[in-house]
């Protein structure tokens, strides 16, 4: 919005109206701009931490409900923000609201949901986000036409109906079973798990959290416990997707694409274009997530999108590169349509693998000892790589013009080798038993556990439990 650059960061606003430097690639190429921007994820970064401590003394719904909190305040600072300072302590502390909501959401959906549709139940996390993503851009549209310099404050100020109704939520729901077992609230627990499971037929699954719990009482420093050799596959696994996620490009793209709808002639609607086409496709692609995570698994939906990110990413460069210079738009129409399909191609993607999957497979693989340390440290890497990538992207977009797709298709096909070779399939595997099902039975990470492998078989290069789990690619099988 041009108002709100005025306001807060004027250098911004002469740049992208000075026709001598106001280059396709260049024009936002702000170190404060992108300070503003990735501040929130540095708060984020930190509030994680605590927010590790809140969801395992005081439990999963009392730390949705601070960040619930946090997230109107960052709001009310927002809306009626004077200068930039006070800008920025309404975006760190929304910031705060980001690390508590992603340290708790995961795992209160996880731990409440089926084993049969825990995948798709965790995902609709994801999917509301999606959903908000469409509608502030819509938002951000409709406001921009306001005249009068206030349009801005109206954009940020609609923030509070999401922030009140994660609050408002955060009040009606109970905590989860797990976490009233862990704090000792056993009976409790107890009936919580009764009301959620629609049965009186819970006493497996009530003892074998009670066991949980008397073991997880027993680790009095669970940071230190997640460094142990046994909890290595989780964290590295936890680590590296977060990693991943943020290298995909998604940045990249969605930074893109209002240029690509402003060559196909879509003039000054081009922002709406692309936030209504892109954000449908990510919405969409979102659900398909859902419906398919607990029927063809984690594995399957990660590598498929691999292939398919790394292939629009390779095309969108080479149009790009053939056909867009720095102060040109002379994309034909035609190119222009294929890489706007190339856009969709890739969002759908990671709309329906590393965006939703990214949260999902480290909720479910920490035991519960670990469990709140290693969302902890989950959330803090995503937050700190997407400090990284949001503090660099538009330097680097500056720099590297159409190269940068490249760049990003390159970690794709990383992360699609380290996808087939080292993350195993979870789906329909209980929380509780993903040690004995999951860690023991993979080619590789089986060395970290303490007891000795035993049952798998290899099969077509996979192994492969008795009830025909993959536990991904073995390559020395095909030695």
């Amino acid at each position: 919005m041009p108002d709100f650059l005025i306001k807060f960061f004027p250098a911004v606003y002469r740049r992208t109206n000075d026709p001598g430097i106001n280059g396709n690639y260049c024009k936002y190429d702000n170190q404060g701009l992108q300070l503003f921007t990735s501040s929130l994820y540095l708060a984020g970064l930190t509030a994680t931490f605590f927010a590790s401590y809140t969801t395992r003394r005081l439990g999963r719904r009392l730390t949705m409900l601070i960040a619930g909190f946090f997230f109107i305040l960052g709001v009310v600072f927002n809306a009626a923000a004077q200068d930039l300072a006070m800008l920025i302590i309404g975006r760190i502390l929304l910031g705060c609201g980001v690390g508590f909501a992603n340290q708790a959401v995961p795992l209160f959906l996880s731990e409440i949901a089926p084993t049969r549709i825990r995948g798709g139940l965790n995902i609709l996390f994801q999917l509301n986000v999606t959903i908000g993503i469409l509608f502030a851009n819509l938002v951000n549209y409709g406001t921009a036409k306001i005249e009068g310099g206030w349009g801005w404050r109206l954009s940020l100020g609609l923030a509070g109906i999401p922030a009140l109704l994660l609050t408002v939520g955060a009040l009606l729901v109970l905590d989860s079973s797990n976490s009233l077992i862990e704090r000792g609230h056993l009976e409790e627990g107890k009936a919580v798990l009764r009301k959620i499971r629609g049965t009186d037929n819970i006493e497996p699954e009530f003892q074998e959290l009670v066991e949980a719990s008397r073991v997880a009482k027993q680790v009095k420093h669970p940071f230190r416990n997640l460094l142990q050799r046994r909890n290595r596959p989780q964290l590295v696994i936890a680590i590296a997707l977060q990693i991943f996620q943020q290298c995909t490009g998604i940045n990249a793209i969605m930074f893109y694409a209002p240029v690509l709808f402003d060559t196909l002639g879509f003039g000054n609607d081009a922002a709406l274009y692309s936030a209504v086409i892109t954000g449908a496709v990510n919405v969409l692609s979102t659900i398909v997530s859902i419906y398919s995570v607990d029927k063809v698994g984690r594995r399957v939906l990660l590598l498929e999108a691999g292939v398919q990110m790394f292939f629009s990413q390779v095309v969108i460069a080479i149009i790009l590169g053939i056909k867009v210079k720095d102060h040109s738009d002379d994309l034909h129409k035609g190119f222009a349509i294929l890489v706007v399909v190339m856009v969709c191609t890739f969002v759908s993607a990671f709309a329906w693998s590393w965006g939703p999957l990214g949260w999902l497979i480290p909720s479910e693989t920490f035991p519960l000892e670990t469990r709140s340390a290693g969302q902890s440290v989950t959330v803090c890497v995503n937050l700190l790589f997407t400090f990284v990538i949001a503090q660099a992207f538009l330097s680097m977009l500056c720099h590297f013009k159409f190269g940068i797709f490249l760049f990003f298709s390159v970690w794709v096909l990383i992360m699609s080798i380290f996808t087939l070779f080292l993350i195993p399939e979870t789906k329909h595997i209980p929380i509780e038993e993903m040690t004995e099902r999951v860690w023991k039975q993979h080619w590789f990470w089986k060395r970290f556990m303490d007891d000795d492998y035993e049952g798998a078989a290899v099969t077509n290069g996979d192994i492969v439990k008795k009830n025909g789990q993959a536990n991904g690619f073995d390559p020395t099988s095909q030695l």
